[in-house]
């Protein structure tokens, strides 16, 4: 049993350094990515109609298979200043996530500030354009008296403290982002938004290895997104969402769509109470499904992975489960000129 144990841990070395010591390391992500908008896309920054917002969202992954990988996010954001210009509006947050990966404990933790530009067009700002940015600090460090290394196995057993000695317990770099979105409010009963961003802009050198060549740094992350607002009836809505984003060499979909039921008085959407209902698809890796409750500003959010990936036997299907918590703080005139049906999708 403990000879098991410890081919485990030498087994999952190889592959934190396989995954995350060269240049396809790769960034978080969440079952519910709309939970988590600055992650998303810096032009999201004080997309809302409210005057501020909080979110927080935590994730477990993989408890089926080892040591469970948990991520958390948390991040606030509100409108500076209002009526720029006509109604543009400039806005600024900052998020916090942190990342612990496995027996190791990889830990990638970041503090990100965020500044976005909202210019509106339309004699009622049905049409927005938003620009955003982003820069922050970030700090990945490794646990390596927790890790086993294959030329440490002598007469029998392991004897650690042989190999690590060309590793960096800890690393830090910095880290810029950008991004653009549109949406545009074609009607009481319709909406869309596209956005395009891009993260690790400059490629920070984030290698734990200490004699990394200068090639070895943190690829930058391509995210688009498409989501739209049906109203199908007075209480009924349909949010379908697309997301697709790439990153070195690895890629990730998701496709789906979001139902909601209002309970209360639809006159006032931004304070009542609603149910939803997600289903999504992750190509090549997991089934999702996400629901939650809307109540007075606050959104409560559960979302569950269903493993259909290669490694579906080793996880029997269990991926990871994620809960998220988001609050937006009303503000009164929005409540009487978008009441309706706000424009923002994410």
């Amino acid at each position: 049993m403990k000879i098991k144990n410890i081919s485990r841990k030498v087994a999952f070395a190889i592959l934190v350094f396989s995954s995350s010591l060269n240049v396809n390391a790769q960034d978080i992500h969440f079952t519910q990515f709309d939970a988590s908008p600055l992650t998303i896309n810096p032009a999201f920054t004080g997309s809302f109609n409210g005057v501020y917002r909080v979110n927080a969202i935590y994730r477990n992954q993989w408890s089926s298979v080892t040591t469970p990988f948990v991520t958390y996010s948390a991040s606030f954001d509100a409108p500076l200043k209002k009526d720029l210009s006509n109604s543009d509006n400039l806005a600024a947050g900052f998020n916090l996530y942190n990342d612990r990966s496995g027996d190791g404990n990889l830990t990638n933790m970041s503090i990100i500030g965020s500044l976005a530009y909202h210019k509106f067009f339309g004699e009622d700002d049905s049409k927005t354009l938003s620009v955003g940015m982003q820069g922050g600090y970030s700090q990945k460090s490794i646990d390596l008296a927790r890790l086993y290394w294959t030329d440490e196995f002598r007469n029998g057993g392991f004897q650690t403290g042989l190999t690590g000695e060309q590793i960096n317990p800890k690393t830090k770099y910095f880290t810029a982002n950008a991004g653009l979105s549109w949406q545009h409010m074609v009607g009481e009963k319709f909406s869309y938004q596209l956005g395009v961003a891009g993260y690790n802009l400059n490629q920070p050198n984030e290698s734990l290895l200490k004699k990394a060549n200068n090639e070895v740094g943190l690829g930058m992350r391509i995210n688009t997104q498409i989501g739209a607002k049906i109203a199908a009836s007075d209480r009924i809505s349909i949010k379908p969402a697309v997301m697709y984003q790439t990153q070195t060499s690895a890629s990730e979909m998701i496709a789906g769509s979001e139902f909601a039921y209002m309970l209360s008085n639809t006159d006032f959407r931004a304070v009542g109470t609603s149910v939803f209902l997600g289903t999504w698809y992750r190509s090549n890796d997991a089934l999702l499904i996400t629901m939650g409750f809307e109540l007075k500003g606050f959104r409560v959010g559960f979302g569950y992975d269903y493993n259909v990936s290669d490694l579906k036997v080793a996880s029997g299907g269990n991926g990871g489960f994620d809960i998220s918590v988001r609050y937006v703080k009303p503000n009164l005139i929005d409540l009487f000129s978008r009441k309706v049906f706000p424009c923002s999708r994410f």
